[in-house]
């Protein structure tokens, strides 16, 4: 698995940017709402109801949890290292992160791969960096670059197989290829809920860094490879 020495995996839990509606500026209630308009709202609930849904969007949201892992190789073989950045705040989080990606793994190789990445998860962090003044690093950086010039992995897009409009969660890739789930505790629409009225932080980087070894064994199991004994899968 030397070909996958450069792969640096990722997930992000994210929350609303605010516990409540009411604690935002006059400005952002009126977007919001103009936001809350245009969501899937069978009950109809208000818009202050449907706040609690924000932090699926990066201008209402905020990151609260980033766990990463990569592969180490090892005398018998290869590991899984993993970790989590989390904070209550968000540019602590951030600013750790792109270190991470700038200074630990500085490898112009460097390839970013997450599950739907592409569509949340790099654009999410690149957005909220731009939101709090922090430059984006160069991996996640998009401008001039050719489809094939970025650096970005995405085991959603590898299982569509060119199918566009084909949409698979990482949970059911995971039962279908007997992997685990990550989904024995919380899922990600419970974040919003364990965040700010459980006050349990902890809880919610956990689930990240289950999200995050489910992500590298369903790669492996992509390409065909063995997926990694518990063993050897490490938390750092």
């Amino acid at each position: 698995m030397k070909q996958f020495s450069d792969l640096l995996f990722l997930d992000i839990e994210t929350a609303a940017a605010h516990k409540n509606f009411e604690e935002l500026s006059e400005r952002m209630q009126k977007l919001w709402t103009k936001k809350a308009a245009f969501l899937r709202n069978p009950n109809e609930l208000s818009p202050a109801e449907l706040y609690g849904q924000a932090g699926i969007y990066s201008e209402f949201g905020k990151i609260i949890s980033i766990a990463v892992g990569y592969f180490k190789e090892e005398e018998k073989g290869f590991s899984l290292r993993v970790k989590d950045i989390s904070s209550h705040d968000e540019i602590e989080i951030l600013t750790e992160f792109k270190t991470l990606v700038e200074e630990k793994f500085k490898s112009k190789k460097l390839r970013l791969c997450a599950h739907n990445g592409k569509e949340f998860d790099f654009p999410y962090i690149a957005r909220r960096m731009i939101i709090n003044g922090i430059e984006v690093p160069k991996t996640l950086q998009m401008s001039g670059k050719k489809p094939w010039e970025i650096p970005h992995l995405d085991t959603m897009e590898m299982w569509k197989f060119g199918d566009y409009k084909h949409f698979t969660s990482l949970d059911l890739l995971a039962a279908i290829l007997n992997i685990p789930t990550s989904k024995d505790d919380i899922d990600g629409s419970q974040v919003n809920r364990v965040y700010y009225e459980e006050n349990d932080l902890e809880r919610i980087a956990k689930y990240c860094k289950k999200d995050v070894i489910v992500l590298a064994q369903v790669f492996l199991k992509l390409n065909q490879f063995p997926a990694i004994e518990n063993d050897d899968i490490f938390i750092i």
